[in-house]
Protein backbone atom coordinates (compact mmCIF):
# COMPACT_ATOMS: atom_id res chain seq x y z
CA UNK A 1 0.00 0.00 0.00
CA UNK A 2 1.60 3.29 -1.08
CA UNK A 3 2.28 6.23 1.17
CA UNK A 4 0.13 8.39 -1.13
CA UNK A 5 -2.90 6.23 -0.37
CA UNK A 6 -2.54 7.18 3.30
CA UNK A 7 -2.36 10.88 2.58
CA UNK A 8 -5.34 11.07 0.24
CA UNK A 9 -8.82 11.11 1.80
CA UNK A 10 -11.19 8.40 0.64
CA UNK A 11 -14.94 8.34 0.50
CA UNK A 12 -14.82 5.14 2.53
CA UNK A 13 -12.33 2.90 4.21
CA UNK A 14 -12.32 0.20 1.55
CA UNK A 15 -13.66 -0.65 -1.87
CA UNK A 16 -17.14 -1.59 -0.70
CA UNK A 17 -17.51 -0.14 2.78
CA UNK A 18 -19.78 2.67 1.65
CA UNK A 19 -22.43 0.13 0.68
CA UNK A 20 -23.79 -0.55 4.15
CA UNK A 21 -22.85 -0.95 7.79
CA UNK A 22 -23.25 -4.37 9.34
CA UNK A 23 -26.05 -4.28 11.97
CA UNK A 24 -23.81 -5.79 14.65
CA UNK A 25 -21.69 -2.62 14.65
CA UNK A 26 -24.73 -0.60 15.67
CA UNK A 27 -25.58 -3.06 18.45
CA UNK A 28 -22.02 -2.79 19.79
CA UNK A 29 -22.17 1.02 19.69
CA UNK A 30 -25.49 1.17 21.56
CA UNK A 31 -24.33 -1.20 24.31
CA UNK A 32 -20.94 0.48 24.78
CA UNK A 33 -22.45 3.97 24.93
CA UNK A 34 -24.49 3.03 27.98
CA UNK A 35 -21.26 4.20 29.58
CA UNK A 36 -21.99 7.61 28.07
CA UNK A 37 -25.53 7.53 29.46
CA UNK A 38 -24.10 6.92 32.94
CA UNK A 39 -21.50 9.62 32.35
CA UNK A 40 -24.29 12.09 31.53
CA UNK A 41 -26.66 11.08 34.32
CA UNK A 42 -24.03 11.10 37.06
CA UNK A 43 -22.68 14.50 36.03
CA UNK A 44 -26.12 16.03 35.48
CA UNK A 45 -28.03 14.73 38.52
CA UNK A 46 -25.96 16.76 40.96
CA UNK A 47 -27.38 20.04 39.57
CA UNK A 48 -30.79 19.34 41.12
CA UNK A 49 -29.63 17.31 44.09
CA UNK A 50 -27.50 20.24 45.32
CA UNK A 51 -30.64 22.32 45.91
CA UNK A 52 -31.85 19.80 48.51
CA UNK A 53 -28.85 17.99 50.01
CA UNK A 54 -27.39 21.24 51.39
CA UNK A 55 -29.29 21.32 54.72
CA UNK A 56 -28.77 17.61 55.43
CA UNK A 57 -25.07 17.63 54.59
CA UNK A 58 -24.47 21.20 55.87
CA UNK A 59 -22.95 22.43 52.60
CA UNK A 60 -21.07 25.73 52.32
CA UNK A 61 -20.12 27.43 48.99
CA UNK A 62 -16.75 25.63 49.17
CA UNK A 63 -18.16 22.17 50.00
CA UNK A 64 -20.84 22.67 47.34
CA UNK A 65 -18.07 23.08 44.80
CA UNK A 66 -16.17 20.17 46.35
CA UNK A 67 -19.13 17.77 46.13
CA UNK A 68 -19.65 18.73 42.49
CA UNK A 69 -16.02 18.74 41.42
CA UNK A 70 -14.84 15.66 43.34
CA UNK A 71 -16.40 13.49 40.63
CA UNK A 72 -14.38 15.39 38.06
CA UNK A 73 -11.11 14.92 39.92
CA UNK A 74 -11.83 11.19 40.07
CA UNK A 75 -12.66 11.31 36.37
CA UNK A 76 -9.26 12.79 35.54
CA UNK A 77 -7.44 9.90 37.20
CA UNK A 78 -9.96 7.37 35.87
CA UNK A 79 -9.20 8.53 32.33
CA UNK A 80 -5.46 8.34 32.93
CA UNK A 81 -5.64 4.86 34.49
CA UNK A 82 -7.95 3.42 31.85
CA UNK A 83 -5.67 4.75 29.13
CA UNK A 84 -2.69 2.97 30.71
CA UNK A 85 -4.51 -0.34 31.12
CA UNK A 86 -6.57 -0.36 27.89
CA UNK A 87 -3.65 -1.44 25.72
CA UNK A 88 -2.76 -4.33 28.04
CA UNK A 89 -6.19 -5.53 29.17
CA UNK A 90 -8.30 -4.58 26.16
CA UNK A 91 -11.05 -2.02 25.67
CA UNK A 92 -13.85 -4.48 26.51
CA UNK A 93 -12.40 -5.60 29.87
CA UNK A 94 -11.88 -1.98 30.96
CA UNK A 95 -15.54 -1.14 30.20
CA UNK A 96 -16.70 -4.17 32.23
CA UNK A 97 -14.65 -3.02 35.23
CA UNK A 98 -15.99 0.52 34.83
CA UNK A 99 -19.59 -0.77 34.97
CA UNK A 100 -18.92 -2.26 38.43
CA UNK A 101 -17.33 1.01 39.60
CA UNK A 102 -20.33 2.97 38.27
CA UNK A 103 -22.72 0.86 40.34
CA UNK A 104 -20.56 1.09 43.48
CA UNK A 105 -20.20 4.86 43.25
CA UNK A 106 -23.90 5.47 42.57
CA UNK A 107 -25.05 3.37 45.52
CA UNK A 108 -22.40 4.76 47.84
CA UNK A 109 -23.18 8.42 47.09
CA UNK A 110 -26.90 7.82 47.53
CA UNK A 111 -26.28 6.41 51.02
CA UNK A 112 -23.62 8.92 52.12
CA UNK A 113 -24.28 10.01 55.75
CA UNK A 114 -22.17 13.17 55.57
CA UNK A 115 -20.20 15.37 53.20
CA UNK A 116 -16.97 13.40 53.65
CA UNK A 117 -18.52 10.14 52.46
CA UNK A 118 -20.31 11.99 49.68
CA UNK A 119 -17.02 13.40 48.38
CA UNK A 120 -15.38 9.95 48.63
CA UNK A 121 -18.08 8.14 46.65
CA UNK A 122 -18.25 10.97 44.11
CA UNK A 123 -14.51 10.41 43.60
CA UNK A 124 -15.18 6.68 43.06
CA UNK A 125 -17.96 7.49 40.62
CA UNK A 126 -15.64 9.90 38.84
CA UNK A 127 -13.13 7.12 38.17
CA UNK A 128 -15.84 5.34 36.16
CA UNK A 129 -16.97 8.52 34.40
CA UNK A 130 -13.43 9.39 33.31
CA UNK A 131 -12.64 5.84 32.31
CA UNK A 132 -15.77 5.69 30.16
CA UNK A 133 -14.96 9.04 28.58
CA UNK A 134 -11.50 7.80 27.57
CA UNK A 135 -12.34 4.21 26.62
CA UNK A 136 -15.76 4.11 24.95
CA UNK A 137 -14.97 6.47 22.02
CA UNK A 138 -11.75 4.55 21.32
CA UNK A 139 -13.60 1.22 21.48
CA UNK A 140 -16.21 2.39 18.98
CA UNK A 141 -13.70 4.14 16.69
CA UNK A 142 -11.61 0.98 16.44
CA UNK A 143 -14.55 -1.29 15.76
CA UNK A 144 -16.50 0.93 13.30
CA UNK A 145 -15.87 1.20 9.54
CA UNK A 146 -14.37 4.54 8.48
CA UNK A 147 -17.44 5.75 6.60
CA UNK A 148 -19.62 5.36 9.73
CA UNK A 149 -17.04 6.12 12.40
CA UNK A 150 -18.10 9.75 12.83
CA UNK A 151 -21.76 8.94 13.43
CA UNK A 152 -21.12 5.94 15.68
CA UNK A 153 -18.48 7.63 17.86
CA UNK A 154 -20.71 10.68 18.33
CA UNK A 155 -23.46 8.37 19.56
CA UNK A 156 -21.43 8.59 22.78
CA UNK A 157 -22.08 12.33 22.94
CA UNK A 158 -25.79 11.74 22.26
CA UNK A 159 -25.92 9.29 25.16
CA UNK A 160 -24.08 11.73 27.44
CA UNK A 161 -26.57 14.54 26.83
CA UNK A 162 -29.47 12.07 26.98
CA UNK A 163 -28.21 10.97 30.39
CA UNK A 164 -28.05 14.60 31.51
CA UNK A 165 -31.58 15.24 30.26
CA UNK A 166 -32.83 12.14 32.10
CA UNK A 167 -31.14 13.47 35.23
CA UNK A 168 -32.90 16.82 34.90
CA UNK A 169 -36.27 15.14 34.32
CA UNK A 170 -35.64 12.82 37.28
CA UNK A 171 -34.75 15.78 39.51
CA UNK A 172 -37.87 17.72 38.56
CA UNK A 173 -40.06 14.61 38.81
CA UNK A 174 -38.86 13.63 42.27
CA UNK A 175 -39.30 17.21 43.45
CA UNK A 176 -42.82 17.44 42.04
CA UNK A 177 -43.92 14.05 43.37
CA UNK A 178 -42.31 13.82 46.80
CA UNK A 179 -40.34 17.00 47.42
CA UNK A 180 -36.57 17.14 47.22
CA UNK A 181 -35.53 17.16 50.87
CA UNK A 182 -34.93 13.41 51.13
CA UNK A 183 -35.51 12.09 47.60
CA UNK A 184 -32.17 13.45 46.37
CA UNK A 185 -30.84 10.07 47.49
CA UNK A 186 -33.12 8.32 45.00
CA UNK A 187 -31.97 10.75 42.31
CA UNK A 188 -28.43 9.44 42.82
CA UNK A 189 -29.27 5.76 43.39
CA UNK A 190 -31.22 5.22 40.17
CA UNK A 191 -27.96 5.36 38.16
CA UNK A 192 -27.22 1.77 39.23
CA UNK A 193 -29.75 0.45 36.68
CA UNK A 194 -27.87 1.42 33.48
CA UNK A 195 -24.60 0.34 35.17
CA UNK A 196 -25.96 -3.20 35.51
CA UNK A 197 -27.22 -3.12 31.90
CA UNK A 198 -23.79 -1.98 30.69
CA UNK A 199 -22.08 -4.87 32.49
CA UNK A 200 -24.42 -7.52 31.13
CA UNK A 201 -24.38 -6.06 27.61
CA UNK A 202 -20.58 -5.88 27.36
CA UNK A 203 -20.25 -9.51 28.43
CA UNK A 204 -21.51 -10.46 24.96
CA UNK A 205 -19.47 -7.91 22.96
CA UNK A 206 -16.06 -8.56 21.32
CA UNK A 207 -12.93 -6.50 21.75
CA UNK A 208 -11.72 -4.44 18.80
CA UNK A 209 -9.96 -5.94 15.76
CA UNK A 210 -7.08 -3.48 16.20
CA UNK A 211 -6.50 -4.57 19.80
CA UNK A 212 -6.61 -8.24 18.82
CA UNK A 213 -4.14 -7.56 15.99
CA UNK A 214 -1.87 -5.58 18.33
CA UNK A 215 -1.73 -8.67 20.57
CA UNK A 216 -1.00 -10.97 17.63
CA UNK A 217 -4.47 -12.56 17.79
CA UNK A 218 -5.15 -12.18 14.08
CA UNK A 219 -7.77 -14.93 13.86
CA UNK A 220 -9.92 -13.12 16.42
CA UNK A 221 -9.31 -9.80 14.65
CA UNK A 222 -10.58 -11.36 11.43
CA UNK A 223 -13.66 -12.79 13.19
CA UNK A 224 -14.62 -9.32 14.46
CA UNK A 225 -14.08 -7.76 11.03
CA UNK A 226 -16.22 -10.46 9.45
CA UNK A 227 -19.06 -9.55 11.83
CA UNK A 228 -18.70 -5.77 11.40
CA UNK A 229 -17.71 -5.28 7.73
CA UNK A 230 -19.05 -6.29 4.36
CA UNK A 231 -17.27 -9.44 3.20
CA UNK A 232 -15.19 -7.79 0.49
CA UNK A 233 -13.55 -5.35 2.93
CA UNK A 234 -12.27 -7.83 5.53
CA UNK A 235 -8.97 -8.77 3.84
CA UNK A 236 -8.28 -5.18 2.80
CA UNK A 237 -8.71 -3.74 6.27
CA UNK A 238 -6.90 -6.55 8.09
CA UNK A 239 -3.92 -6.04 5.75
CA UNK A 240 -3.97 -2.30 6.45
CA UNK A 241 -4.02 -2.89 10.21
CA UNK A 242 -1.17 -5.43 10.02
CA UNK A 243 0.98 -3.13 7.86
CA UNK A 244 0.58 -0.22 10.25
CA UNK A 245 1.30 -2.32 13.34
CA UNK A 246 4.32 -3.99 11.71
CA UNK A 247 5.91 -0.57 11.20
CA UNK A 248 5.64 -0.04 14.96
CA UNK A 249 6.47 -3.57 16.13
CA UNK A 250 9.94 -2.67 17.38
CA UNK A 251 8.56 0.03 19.68
CA UNK A 252 6.87 -0.28 23.04
CA UNK A 253 3.96 2.08 23.78
CA UNK A 254 4.44 4.55 26.60
CA UNK A 255 4.75 8.21 27.47
CA UNK A 256 8.45 7.95 26.56
CA UNK A 257 7.24 8.24 22.96
CA UNK A 258 6.73 11.94 23.63
CA UNK A 259 10.47 12.37 23.05
CA UNK A 260 9.64 12.15 19.35
CA UNK A 261 8.78 15.69 18.23
CA UNK A 262 5.87 14.76 15.97
CA UNK A 263 4.21 12.67 18.70
CA UNK A 264 4.72 15.42 21.28
CA UNK A 265 3.08 17.92 18.92
CA UNK A 266 0.23 15.50 18.25
CA UNK A 267 -0.31 14.83 21.96
CA UNK A 268 -0.36 18.57 22.72
CA UNK A 269 -2.92 19.11 19.95
CA UNK A 270 -5.05 16.39 21.54
CA UNK A 271 -4.71 17.98 24.98
CA UNK A 272 -5.67 21.36 23.48
CA UNK A 273 -8.74 19.92 21.73
CA UNK A 274 -9.82 18.26 24.99
CA UNK A 275 -9.23 21.36 27.12
CA UNK A 276 -11.03 23.92 24.97
CA UNK A 277 -14.21 21.85 25.18
CA UNK A 278 -14.23 22.45 28.94
CA UNK A 279 -12.81 25.97 28.97
CA UNK A 280 -15.99 27.27 27.35
CA UNK A 281 -17.50 26.75 30.81
CA UNK A 282 -20.11 24.32 29.50
CA UNK A 283 -20.28 22.34 32.70
CA UNK A 284 -20.94 25.38 34.84
CA UNK A 285 -24.24 25.44 32.94
CA UNK A 286 -24.79 21.68 33.13
CA UNK A 287 -23.96 21.44 36.86
CA UNK A 288 -25.06 24.82 38.24
CA UNK A 289 -27.91 25.92 35.96
CA UNK A 290 -30.59 25.63 38.71
CA UNK A 291 -28.40 27.64 41.09
CA UNK A 292 -27.77 30.32 38.45
CA UNK A 293 -31.42 30.55 37.46
CA UNK A 294 -32.42 30.75 41.10
CA UNK A 295 -29.84 33.52 41.54
CA UNK A 296 -31.47 35.56 38.74
CA UNK A 297 -34.96 35.28 40.19
CA UNK A 298 -36.52 31.85 39.56
CA UNK A 299 -38.01 29.64 42.26
CA UNK A 300 -36.64 26.14 42.95
CA UNK A 301 -39.40 24.45 40.96
CA UNK A 302 -39.13 26.88 38.06
CA UNK A 303 -35.34 26.54 37.95
CA UNK A 304 -35.52 22.72 37.94
CA UNK A 305 -38.17 22.75 35.21
CA UNK A 306 -36.26 25.29 33.11
CA UNK A 307 -33.14 23.14 33.36
CA UNK A 308 -34.99 20.38 31.49
CA UNK A 309 -34.92 22.76 28.50
CA UNK A 310 -31.11 22.68 28.70
CA UNK A 311 -31.20 18.88 28.53
CA UNK A 312 -33.73 18.82 25.69
CA UNK A 313 -31.84 21.30 23.52
CA UNK A 314 -28.62 19.36 24.17
CA UNK A 315 -30.20 16.14 22.88
CA UNK A 316 -31.79 17.79 19.84
CA UNK A 317 -28.62 19.62 18.86
CA UNK A 318 -26.53 16.47 19.30
CA UNK A 319 -28.76 14.81 16.68
CA UNK A 320 -28.04 17.83 14.48
CA UNK A 321 -24.32 17.47 15.19
CA UNK A 322 -24.32 13.79 14.20
CA UNK A 323 -26.04 14.73 10.95
CA UNK A 324 -23.58 17.56 10.29
CA UNK A 325 -20.58 15.27 10.79
CA UNK A 326 -21.70 13.38 7.70
CA UNK A 327 -21.81 16.61 5.71
CA UNK A 328 -18.91 18.84 6.74
CA UNK A 329 -15.33 18.44 7.94
CA UNK A 330 -14.16 18.07 11.52
CA UNK A 331 -12.10 21.28 11.37
CA UNK A 332 -15.01 23.36 10.04
CA UNK A 333 -17.33 21.97 12.69
CA UNK A 334 -15.03 22.67 15.62
CA UNK A 335 -14.59 26.26 14.42
CA UNK A 336 -18.37 26.77 14.22
CA UNK A 337 -18.75 25.41 17.75
CA UNK A 338 -15.93 27.43 19.30
CA UNK A 339 -16.89 30.75 17.68
CA UNK A 340 -20.58 30.25 18.47
CA UNK A 341 -19.98 29.34 22.13
CA UNK A 342 -17.75 32.38 22.65
CA UNK A 343 -20.38 34.71 21.20
CA UNK A 344 -23.05 33.22 23.49
CA UNK A 345 -20.84 33.67 26.55
CA UNK A 346 -20.53 37.35 25.69
CA UNK A 347 -24.34 37.51 25.32
CA UNK A 348 -24.99 35.98 28.77
CA UNK A 349 -22.41 38.24 30.39
CA UNK A 350 -23.85 41.35 28.72
CA UNK A 351 -27.46 40.52 29.61
CA UNK A 352 -26.70 39.79 33.25
CA UNK A 353 -24.57 42.97 33.49
CA UNK A 354 -26.90 45.45 31.77
CA UNK A 355 -30.37 44.30 32.78
CA UNK A 356 -31.62 45.27 36.27
CA UNK A 357 -31.80 42.58 38.93
CA UNK A 358 -35.14 43.82 40.27
CA UNK A 359 -38.14 45.70 38.90
CA UNK A 360 -40.47 47.36 41.42
CA UNK A 361 -38.80 45.43 44.22
CA UNK A 362 -39.33 42.04 42.54
CA UNK A 363 -36.75 39.89 40.65
CA UNK A 364 -36.69 40.80 36.96
CA UNK A 365 -38.36 37.81 35.27
CA UNK A 366 -37.25 39.00 31.81
CA UNK A 367 -33.61 38.96 32.91
CA UNK A 368 -33.85 35.37 34.14
CA UNK A 369 -35.42 34.22 30.87
CA UNK A 370 -32.85 36.11 28.79
CA UNK A 371 -30.11 34.30 30.73
CA UNK A 372 -31.91 31.02 30.04
CA UNK A 373 -32.09 31.96 26.34
CA UNK A 374 -28.35 32.59 26.34
CA UNK A 375 -27.77 29.18 27.92
CA UNK A 376 -29.89 27.48 25.27
CA UNK A 377 -28.06 29.26 22.43
CA UNK A 378 -24.73 28.33 24.00
CA UNK A 379 -25.74 24.66 24.30
CA UNK A 380 -26.86 24.66 20.67
CA UNK A 381 -23.30 25.41 19.57
CA UNK A 382 -21.64 23.32 22.29
CA UNK A 383 -23.68 20.15 21.87
CA UNK A 384 -24.45 20.59 18.19
CA UNK A 385 -20.87 21.17 17.07
CA UNK A 386 -18.06 21.47 19.61
CA UNK A 387 -18.64 18.46 21.91
CA UNK A 388 -19.42 15.79 19.26
CA UNK A 389 -16.41 16.66 17.12
CA UNK A 390 -14.13 16.86 20.18
CA UNK A 391 -14.74 13.22 21.14
CA UNK A 392 -14.49 12.15 17.51
CA UNK A 393 -11.16 13.90 16.89
CA UNK A 394 -9.68 12.50 20.10
CA UNK A 395 -10.66 8.97 19.07
CA UNK A 396 -9.12 9.43 15.60
CA UNK A 397 -5.86 11.34 15.78
CA UNK A 398 -3.64 9.13 18.00
CA UNK A 399 -1.62 6.16 16.63
CA UNK A 400 -3.08 2.69 17.25
CA UNK A 401 -0.42 1.47 19.69
CA UNK A 402 -0.58 4.74 21.68
CA UNK A 403 -4.28 5.47 21.34
CA UNK A 404 -5.30 4.28 24.80
CA UNK A 405 -2.41 6.03 26.58
CA UNK A 406 -2.63 9.32 24.66
CA UNK A 407 -6.43 9.35 24.84
CA UNK A 408 -6.20 8.84 28.60
CA UNK A 409 -3.73 11.71 28.90
CA UNK A 410 -5.85 14.08 26.83
CA UNK A 411 -9.04 13.22 28.70
CA UNK A 412 -7.10 13.59 31.98
CA UNK A 413 -6.37 17.19 30.95
CA UNK A 414 -10.03 17.67 30.05
CA UNK A 415 -11.23 16.49 33.46
CA UNK A 416 -8.64 18.50 35.37
CA UNK A 417 -9.88 21.62 33.56
CA UNK A 418 -13.47 20.58 34.34
CA UNK A 419 -12.56 19.94 38.00
CA UNK A 420 -10.91 23.33 38.49
CA UNK A 421 -13.74 25.24 36.78
CA UNK A 422 -16.46 23.40 38.71
CA UNK A 423 -14.66 23.78 42.04
CA UNK A 424 -14.07 27.51 41.60
CA UNK A 425 -17.35 28.52 39.93
CA UNK A 426 -19.43 28.92 43.14
CA UNK A 427 -16.63 31.09 44.56
CA UNK A 428 -16.32 32.99 41.27
CA UNK A 429 -20.08 33.56 41.23
CA UNK A 430 -19.92 34.93 44.78
CA UNK A 431 -16.97 37.24 44.05
CA UNK A 432 -17.54 38.69 40.54
CA UNK A 433 -21.17 37.77 39.89
CA UNK A 434 -22.76 36.03 36.91
CA UNK A 435 -21.71 38.66 34.36
CA UNK A 436 -18.06 38.71 35.49
CA UNK A 437 -17.84 34.91 35.40
CA UNK A 438 -19.15 34.68 31.85
CA UNK A 439 -16.97 37.52 30.60
CA UNK A 440 -13.95 35.59 31.92
CA UNK A 441 -15.08 32.48 30.04
CA UNK A 442 -15.58 34.57 26.89
CA UNK A 443 -11.98 35.84 27.03
CA UNK A 444 -10.75 32.25 27.43
CA UNK A 445 -12.99 31.30 24.49
CA UNK A 446 -11.24 33.82 22.25
CA UNK A 447 -7.93 32.11 23.06
CA UNK A 448 -9.54 28.76 22.25
CA UNK A 449 -10.72 30.07 18.89
CA UNK A 450 -7.15 31.09 18.00
CA UNK A 451 -5.95 27.57 18.89
CA UNK A 452 -8.64 25.96 16.71
CA UNK A 453 -7.75 28.05 13.67
CA UNK A 454 -4.02 27.44 14.10
CA UNK A 455 -3.78 23.84 15.24
CA UNK A 456 -6.74 21.56 14.44
CA UNK A 457 -6.30 19.19 11.45
CA UNK A 458 -8.89 17.69 9.11
CA UNK A 459 -9.37 13.91 9.42
CA UNK A 460 -12.65 13.29 7.61
CA UNK A 461 -12.87 10.41 5.08
CA UNK A 462 -9.66 8.71 6.18
CA UNK A 463 -9.27 5.34 7.88
CA UNK A 464 -7.48 5.33 11.24
CA UNK A 465 -4.34 4.01 9.56
CA UNK A 466 -4.48 6.71 6.88
CA UNK A 467 -4.90 9.37 9.59
CA UNK A 468 -1.86 8.05 11.43
CA UNK A 469 0.38 8.23 8.35
CA UNK A 470 -1.07 11.59 7.33
CA UNK A 471 -0.37 13.16 10.72
CA UNK A 472 3.10 11.60 10.87
CA UNK A 473 4.06 13.18 7.55
CA UNK A 474 2.29 16.39 8.47
CA UNK A 475 4.00 16.97 11.80
CA UNK A 476 7.39 15.48 10.89
CA UNK A 477 8.16 17.86 8.01
CA UNK A 478 11.33 19.73 8.95
CA UNK A 479 10.21 19.28 12.52
CA UNK A 480 13.31 20.82 14.12
CA UNK A 481 13.25 23.88 11.87
CA UNK A 482 9.57 24.73 11.65
CA UNK A 483 6.99 25.54 14.27
CA UNK A 484 3.73 23.63 14.45
CA UNK A 485 1.55 26.42 13.10
CA UNK A 486 3.24 26.81 9.69
CA UNK A 487 3.17 23.04 9.21
CA UNK A 488 -0.54 22.93 9.90
CA UNK A 489 -1.25 25.85 7.62
CA UNK A 490 0.69 24.16 4.87
CA UNK A 491 -1.27 20.91 5.08
CA UNK A 492 -4.74 22.19 6.05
Amino acid sequence: MSRESYLTPNKASGPNSAVRTEPFVKVIAVVATLGGLLFGYDTGVISGALLFMGPELHLTPFTTGLVTSSLLLGAAFGALASGQFAAAAGRKKIILILAVIFATGALGSSLAPDVNWMVFFRLVLGIAVGGAAATVPVYIAEIAPANKRGQLVTLQELMIVSGQMLAYISNAGFNAAWGGETTWRWMLAIATIPAVLLWFGMMFMPDTPRWYAMKGRLAEARQVLERTRVKEDVDWELTEIEETLSEESQQHPGLGELRKPWLLKLFLIGVGIAAIQQLTGVNTIMYYAPMMLKAVGMSNSAALFATIANGAISVLMTFAGIWLLGKIGRRTMIMIGQFGCTACLLFIGTVSYLMPETVNGQPDVLRSYMVLLGMLMFLSFQQGALSPVTWLLLSEIFPTRLRGIFMGGAVFAMWIANFLISLMFPLLLASVGLSGAFFIFAVIGIGGAIFVVACVPETRNRSLEQIEHYLHDWLSTNEEAQTLTPVIKKTS
